[in-house]
């Protein structure tokens, strides 16, 4: 081992113990740090955030408002895509919808920080510079894009790896992973898919014999999941690589691993990344028992489809997540102080997060008060402005989607499209969710609503962005404004008296 041993131990095995005891209490008071952001901002900073939000006030509601339900409509169904709706139907009673929302986003970070220490501690009984580096992947994009069920697999999946290491010897293994697999699956299919890697690359560096070398001999019990899937249940068949350049788009989430707030500072982190795991693999510092399934979920990030299930960016994720794995591959002994370096990088990016958040949930409070002055039951078009060449994922993109949860308004960001999620809109004679809200614009364009067509069903215009529209909806009177939004009552709004009257 390449640490300092106390003078005063004699023995050098225990000064091992308690760097390794060091290191992994170290492991954990990141965890804990990890939800930072969640703790100093009074709602999440997440884009899809809001969206999920409203989705989940719609699922608990079980139709006892009247206007949620003459709006919406909620088809619960057993898929691999629950994770935060399986977790808020418990906690949203007892901590409220929005107190749940928050618990559970900050809940997330933590338990990924912990599901990194597991899985290095099952691998090697010490958590080394490998791991404490995989710590700056916890804030992902997918993260900070609001990918709860993702982001919630995803730990589920290293905590189930690492168990997997652990009962490498015990008969009951294979029992244990069934109901863990369908655990895991329920959450999210991608994080099913990232266990099966991590153990299948686990599995092929520790064959020992021909039968070894089928695929997923040991593995099998993880294979359950398909049969729903194949079923049918809940299942999307879309399948899209999206409309433009798919190298250029490929390229680009590469670049994109680590993107967050700072676009010089992000791609410097990748590259201090890269570097790290380029010098494990050149020193022969690299354990191949995790190495192989980052070299999978890279290969995967580069073939695999941009949307499928109907959710997006599903090779977007799988590029953070291969750095996370290629992280914990790392097998490099260092000193103390090349952990305090290398914690260096997580808390710096986190330090980063916990500020925007602050800021812009000081921003979002102030936002969130036009909603005062709109009836219960409103309809609410918002319309998004966004810079076509942002870098940083845009807090306020679903922001909208607050309507329904505080005013039971229908509103136009929301995930509601039919057969693809379990929200959708009772009216479906006009279109009136994500993502006719996002307007996306250039430099020099002009951006001009009067022409904006989910106006033309609603009573209210909010509009967000931090440039104002050359034009508004003919007969449109501002009745609210903010820095960067205001609230437009449209000439044929309804003042709801009941659902019937806005039909």
């Amino acid at each position: 081992m390449h640490g300092t041993a106390q003078p005063e131990i004699s023995e050098p095995g225990e000064a091992h113990r308690g760097k390794n005891h060091e290191a992994f209490w170290l492991g954990i008071v990141l965890s804990c740090l990890a939800a930072l952001p969640a703790l100093v901002a009074w709602a999440p900073q997440m884009t899809d955030y809001p969206s999920h939000l409203a989705g989940f006030k719609v699922m608990l509601d079980h139709g006892y408002d009247p206007f949620l339900t003459h709006y919406f409509l909620f088809k619960w169904e057993w898929t691999g895509n629950l994770g935060a709706e399986m977790l808020m139907v418990p906690l949203a009673p007892i901590f409220g919808l929005e107190g749940a929302g928050r618990l559970i986003v900050a809940l997330i970070p933590f338990l990924t920080g912990l599901s990194i220490v597991a899985a290095a501690w099952s691998l090697r009984k010490r958590i080394g510079v490998g791991a404490i580096l995989a710590f700056a992947m916890i804030w992902s994009p997918s993260l900070l894009m609001g990918f709860l069920n993702y982001s919630l697999s995803l730990a589920m999946a290293l905590f189930a790896f690492a168990l997997w290491v652990r009962m490498e010897a015990s008969p009951w293994r294979r029992v244990v992973f069934v109901p863990i697999s369908f655990g895991v699956w329920l959450c999210h299919v991608s994080g099913w898919g990232i266990m099966g890697v991590l153990i299948f690359g686990y599995e092929w560096t520790m064959r020992r014999g021909w039968r070894d070398w089928v695929p997923f001999t040991k593995p099998w019990p993880l294979a359950f999941p398909l049969v729903p899937m194949l079923a049918g249940m809940g299942a999307n068949s879309k399948v899209s690589y999206g409309s433009w350049g798919v190298l250029d788009y490929k390229w680009g989430i590469l670049y994109k691993a680590m993107r967050s707030y700072d676009r010089p500072f992000d791609i410097a982190c990748l590259c201090v990344v890269l570097a790290v795991i380029a010098f494990a693999l050149v020193s022969k510092r690299f354990d191949g028992r995790v190495g192989w399934a980052a070299l999978i979920l890279l290969v995967l990030t580069m073939i695999v489809p941009r949307q499928i299930f109907g959710g997006d960016y599903a090779d977007y994720r799988l590029s953070t997540a291969a750095l996370l794995v290629a992280c914990l591959a790392i097998d490099w002994q260092v000193p103390r102080w090349g952990l305090a370096v290398a914690s260096l990088l997580f808390t710096s990016r986190l330090a980063m997060t916990t500020v925007a958040w602050y800021q812009d949930a000081q921003t979002a409070r102030q936002m969130i008060t036009a909603l005062d002055l709109v009836p219960v039951g409103s309809r609410i078009a918002t319309a998004v402005a966004i810079p076509r060449t942002q870098w940083i994922f845009g807090p306020f993109e679903h922001f909208g989607s607050y309507a329904v949860v505080r005013r039971s308004a229908m509103e136009n960001s929301n995930f509601a499209l039919p057969d693809v999620h379990m929200l959708s809109m009772r009216e479906t004679k006009y279109r009136f969710n994500d993502p006719t809200q996002r307007i996306l614009y250039s430099p020099e364009q002009r951006i001009d609503l009067r022409k904006f067509k989910p106006a033309r069903h609603a009573d209210y215009l909010w509009f967000i962005g931090n440039v104002r529209p050359v034009a508004l909806p003919d007969g449109a009177r501002i009745v609210y404004g903010a820095p960067n939004s205001f609230l437009a009552r449209l000439p044929d709004a309804v003042d709801l008296a009941n659902p019937a009257d806005g039909s």
